[in-house]
């Protein structure tokens, strides 16, 4: 059956981390109509098993399909790392997952060390490791996990002092380390860009792979003929659908629609 141009994107996240590629996707295609999955109830990922990661990724895009998209975003890079070949075998939509921005930090590194930030879950799948050993295992390349801020964010905590408390504590094994260039190896991330940048004197370069997912989904859709036509005048809608409680969720997500980074 013949995929539909005008049914929406599906943007899924275990939490409310893609919400920073939502908004890069709107930004690109505000023309087009949105529903964004987050699997609240079973957030964070980072501290499940690969199964598990599987197992509730693949339950929410069957629950997405069912609903009826024309591509899906896995805007999340654990749950990319994870599952992501796994997705693509079992459905016949444009599958866009993340790639943690590694390769372009290198590309604007001159000195000192360039800082992988993520999920212990994301650090320790094979997706993160290839792409090291392909540009030859670098020393100045410094992996670290950040435990717990994925759940900082997942409460709308994204700038104030409870988070520059935690952060101050995250990063006190990389004191006096020469951080020219940060990567954020996690959606979520992305709503304390401006806390971590503060965390590291002389301030670092900050790169993450929100751009790129988002670049990569208009090609993969124009080349598959399935863009909006561009001469439709019309605002796309943003669906927000949550396995968590909406009562709870719904405001933290319109709060982070909006938050500046």
């Amino acid at each position: 059956m013949a995929i539909q141009g005008n049914l929406p994107i599906g943007i899924f996240d275990s939490g409310f981390g893609g919400v920073s590629v939502l908004r890069e996707i709107a930004a690109l295609l505000p023309g087009e109509d949105l529903l964004y999955y987050g699997d609240n109830a079973n957030a964070p990922y980072g501290g499940l098993n690969e199964e598990q990661i599987r197992t509730v990724t693949l339950a929410a895009v069957g629950r997405l399909i069912d609903r009826g998209i024309k591509a899906l975003v896995v805007a999340c890079n654990t749950a990319t790392s994870a599952s992501i070949e796994t997705i693509r075998s079992e459905v016949s939509l444009p599958v866009i997952g993340m790639e943690p921005a590694v390769k372009p930090a290198v590309r604007m590194r001159s000195r000192g060390k360039v800082l992988v930030l993520a999920t212990a879950a994301t650090l320790r799948q094979q997706k993160l490791h290839t792409l090291v050993e392909r540009l030859g295992n670098p020393d100045y390349l410094v992996p670290f996990a950040c435990p717990g801020l994925v759940e900082l964010v997942e409460r709308g905590v994204t700038s104030g002092p409870e988070l520059d408390e935690f952060l101050a504590g995250l990063f006190t094994p990389l004191r006096g380390l020469d951080v020219q260039v940060v990567v954020l190896g996690c959606t979520h991330f992305v709503f304390v860009r401006l806390a971590i940048e503060n965390c590291f004197a002389p301030r670092p370069l900050v790169v993450d792979g929100n751009q790129g997912t988002a670049a990569n989904l208009v090609r993969e859709l124009a080349r598959r003929d399935l863009l909006r036509q561009a001469g439709e005048d019309r605002q796309g809608a943003v669906e927000f659908i949550t396995t968590g409680e909406r009562e709870r969720c719904e405001p933290t997500f319109q709060r982070l629609m909006a938050v500046p980074y």
